[in-house]
């Protein structure tokens, strides 16, 4: 993997941020039920899942 593949797939990624919203929303919610956990780790979990997600999409679309 080049250095050219990891700027397209970083371009890719914002678009891809509008379809990750809804999976880290998701993720959060549940882990808020399930556990129990705090708003503000609820925050962290929300914004990790939705930037991991969106780099994974972008990753599967630029590689296959």
């Amino acid at each position: 993997m080049t250095i050219q593949d990891l700027v397209i797939i970083g371009a890719m990624s914002v678009p891809m941020l509008m379809f990750s919203v809804f999976p880290g929303i998701w993720v959060g919610d549940y882990l808020e039920r399930k556990h129990q956990i705090e708003e503000k780790n609820k925050r962290a979990v929300i914004v990790v899942t939705t930037m991991f997600f969106a780099f994974s999409l972008s990753t599967l679309l630029h590689f296959f």
